[in-house]
Order: structure tokens, then C-alpha cells, then sequence
């Protein structure tokens, strides 16, 4: 089954067992919001004590927000819709880009926001990026216009929750444009159960994200390949629906990339220096493994770095490191160097690639050279010989000059031969990344049982 924005629903109950993190069960108003069992797992209560996202703009590239539903209220900007050029924070014909907008920022709504669906992060804000359907055999052409158009406006994570049938140059183009801006882009693995990542969660310079469940165990269907970077819950994932006063229950990596995307707003608004490499960098140091899987050679294809462990990203010593941490370096955007070379290139090639042989304009200036000093020398001799001939030239004694004095035209133009330009501008390529990031996460430990799940003060 491709990843396509609509979901597979999970029917029924939750099904019970033992969270992976030892959490207690805290008794809430809500059926929906105790059947959220991430934020539990999370122990989300501790959490939003150290960050709420507050500041911090996420991106959803997917179906149009329902910005009026009562668990989004408040934290949806207008946004765009690319479907028919209005805003993006309007009820849709699809849930998917509410229900991820919600496990992002949702706020819960009644007494004490208690009913509904709290988002990991409650107090970012979500821009909508509404988005025609994007699968195999729809038409993706404007994926880089939606990243571009999230990235001009002042969003430091986008959620793409999407698998588009392939990326164009362009696309890869707006992915780079998103890594040179420090926007952090998350994307789902995909849901086919394959040995391959989507094109899109294999793209340098995105986090990939795969799912896991409540044990921690690998869904089935969650992709897996060398790219993949974390994993996060993804199974049995309560979400708002865009219909005010209903619920999906759903299984797949677009709801582990949305609660990805929610860690990376925590810790954006929490550590607002460092930069999009570094922290993801927080977030794989503090990944986790299930008993009997931590000693992995990481990344895994299955768990990457392992299970984020937001509680833990935000409270650990984890030294910053470098500014692009464990992703890889996307090619750069060519749309900055569009209209040739820069100026001062002295002519070289605007790729920045090493040239071989000499360029059309040093030849040009070698064949001028040689012909100077041909005439030059051929003047010379036909005046020795005028000299040879006919005597001094006028002025000879007490005339012009001296006694004697001949003009000394000055032998060949002493230029340095070709102007030696210093060869194509050495650039050192395509930033050299140290590698695959060697750095290993800390072991995980256990969450501390977790208080009853309240809402953050608002």
C-alpha cells in the first residue's frame, strides 16, 4: 500500500497493555484524550514543565487545517492553500491534515482543556500548507513551491506526512533552500512494510522517521532503511478529525513524523541557538531502545537512532556539537547561483567544479601576446638594419638625446605572459559531513512513572 495522506483507520478500543515507559495510568475526563497513550508514555505532564513549543512555528504540508476545531482554536495561522489559492486554515475534504496538526499543537478544549486531543507540543503554532493529494500517480509538481512557501514564512520545522512519487530536481532544490535556512524537515518513512525508505524520507537533510508501537516494537508496515534516523509512536494513534466532535484512530509513520515534528518544537522553543542539525542531534543523543535491542549497531534500519525520548532531549547534558549534527548535507541550492558565475571569478566556471586546461579567454590572451612580440621583434631588426645603412639617426651628436643616443624602444612588452589567473576557484565541494554520525545514544532508562496527564497552564 503506498503512503498516500489517508490513513488506515484502526477500528475498535485501544487495545491494552503495558507501556513501554512504565507509565502510570492517569485518569482524565476524557476517553479520547486517555486513549492517547504517547502522551503518557512521554510523560507529557513533566514535559510541558521544561518547553510547551511556545514561539515556534511548525509547518503542515498535507490536507487543509480545520483552524476552528475546537482542540486547534488559536494555534492555526492562515497558512495557503495550494488547492484553490485561499488560506490554509479551513475545513477540507480530508482529516489527515487536522488530525497532525493536533498530535503537533493541539490544546484540548472544555474545563481545564481535559476533553480532546493535546498535541506534544500545545503552544506552538501550526502554518497550513494545504496541499492537493500527494501519492503514486497524483501529480506532485508543487512540492517545492510548499516547502519553499513554509520556509519564507518563519517556519523552523515542517512536517511532511506525505510520500510523494518521486522528487524532482526542484524539489531536492526546496529541501536544500530549507537546510540552508536552519528549518528542520521531518518526514515519514513510509507505510508499504518495505526494505526502502519513500524517496522523500531518503532526501539529504531530512529527518526520517519511522513507527513504533506502545512496547516499542517496529510496526510492521513502517519502512526501514540505512536513512532512517528515529522512530516514534505510530500505532493506534488517537488524532482530531476535521469534523468538530470527531476522532481518528490510525496507524502509520505519519503520525510518528508528527510527533517528531512536536519534540523538534519543544526543543526549538527551549534551545532557540542552536541550530536544526543540532537539534536533531538532541533528539537522537536522547533516542531510546526496547530490552532486548540496545545493543544495535546504530542507526538501525528498522529504529534508527531509536525512539525519541522527549522528556529526556530536553533535560540532558548533551554538548551541542556541530552545527549540522547527524544530517547529511543536501547538494546546495542551485537557484542562488542562477545568471553564471559570481563576480571576481576571473571567468571560471560558476559550478565551482576544478576546470582542466587553460579557458578560452587565456588562449585568447597567449595568441595576442605571441603576435606583440613578433611585430615587435620584426620592427626592431628592420631598424637595426636602417641603422646599419643610413648612419646614426637624426640627432645624432648635440642633436636630440645625446651624442649618439638611438632611440631604445624597449625590447618586447615585458607582461607576464597569460595573466595567471589561480585556477577554478578551489571551493572545497560539497560540504565534507564527518561521515555517518558516530555518536551512539545513551542508554534510555525508564521515564519516571508519570503524573495524571494535565494540560499546561494557558
Amino acid at each position: 500500500m503506498s503512503f498516500t495522506r489517508t490513513l488506515r483507520a484502526v477500528g475498535g478500543a485501544v487495545v491494552a497493555g503495558a507501556l513501554l515507559f512504565s507509565a502510570a495510568p492517569a485518569a482524565l475526563a476524557d476517553q479520547n484524550r486517555d486513549d492517547q497513550w504517547p502522551l503518557k508514555a512521554f510523560d507529557a505532564a513533566s514535559i510541558w514543565k521544561e518547553s510547551t513549543g511556545k514561539g515556534v512555528t511548525v509547518a503542515v504540508i498535507d490536507d487543509p487545517v480545520n483552524g476552528s476545531h475546537p482542540d486547534l482554536k488559536g494555534n492555526v495561522l492562515p497558512g495557503k492553500s495550494f488547492i484553490d489559492g485561499g488560506r490554509g486554515d479551513r475545513k477540507g475534504t480530508g482529516d489527515h491534515g487536522t488530525g497532525m496538526a493536533s498530535l503537533i499543537a493541539g490544546h484540548g478544549h472544555g474545563t481545564g482543556s481535559a476533553d480532546g486531543v493535546m498535541g506534544l507540543a500545545p503552544d506552538a503554532k501550526i502554518l497550513p500548507v494545504a496541499s492537493p493529494e500527494v501519492g503514486v500517480g497524483v501529480d506532485n509538481s508543487g512540492l517545492s513551491d510548499w516547502i519553499r512557501y513554509a520556509v519564507d514564512h518563519d517556519a523552523s520545522v515542517i512536517n511532511l506526512s506525505i510520500n510523494p512519487a518521486g522528487l524532482t530536481d526542484s524539489d531536492k532544490q526546496a529541501i536544500a533552500h530549507a537546510v540552508q535556512k536552519d528549518v528542520l524537515v521531518v518526514a515519514g518513512a513510509g507505510n508499504d512494510g518495505e526494505s526502502k525508505l519513500s524517496d522523500l524520507a531518503s532526501t539529504p537533510g531530512v529527518v526520517s522517521v519511522g513507527a513504533v508501537d506502545k512496547t516499542g516494537k517496529v510496526w510492521a508496515k513502517s519502512n526501514s532503511g540505512s536513512q532512517l534516523m528515529l522512530s516514534a509512536p505510530g500505532v493506534e494513534i488517537t488524532s482530531a478529525s476535521a469534523t468538530a466532535g470527531q476522532y481518528r484512530l490510525a496507524d502509520g509513520t505519519s503520525d510518528s513524523t508528527a510527533y517528531v515534528s512536536a519534540a523538534a518544537a519543544l526543543l526549538r522553543s527551549k534551545f532557540p541557538d542552536l541550530s536544526a542539525g543540532q537539534i536533531a542531534n538532541r533528539l537522537v543523543k536522547s533516542a531510546g531502545l526496547p530490552p532486548g535491542k540496545k545493543g544495535l549497531e546504530l542507526p538501525d534500519p528498522h529504529y534508527g537512532y531509536g525512539f525519541i525520548q522527549p522528556l529526556k532531549a530536553l533535560t540532558a547534558d548533551i554538548p551541542a556539537g556541530s552545527k549540522n549534527g547527524p544530517l547529511k548535507t543536501p547538494k546546495a541550492d542551485s537557484s542562488a547561483g542562477v545568471g553564471g558565475a559570481s563576480a571576481g571569478s576571473g571567468g571560471q566556471q560558476a559550478s565551482g567544479e576544478k576546470g582542466e586546461g587553460l579557458g578560452m579567454g587565456a588562449i585568447v590572451g597567449i595568441a595576442v601576446g605571441v603576435l606583440v612580440v613578433v611585430a615587435v621583434i620584426v620592427i626592431v631588426v628592420v631598424r637595426q638594419k636602417k641603422n646599419g645603412r643610413n648612419g646614426p639617426p637624426n640627432g645624432g651628436p648635440g642633436g636630440f638625446g645625446g651624442p649618439g643616443f638611438a632611440p631604445q624602444q624597449p625590447g618586447p612588452y615585458q607582461q607576464p605572459g597569460p595573466y595567471q589567473q589561480p585556477g577554478p576557484y578551489q571551493q572545497p565541494g560539497p560540504y565534507q559531513q564527518p561521515g555517518p554520525y558516530q555518536q551512539q545514544p545513551s542508554a534510555p532508562g525508564s521515564f519516571p512513572p508519570a503524573p495524571p496527564t494535565q494540560p499546561p497552564g494557558r
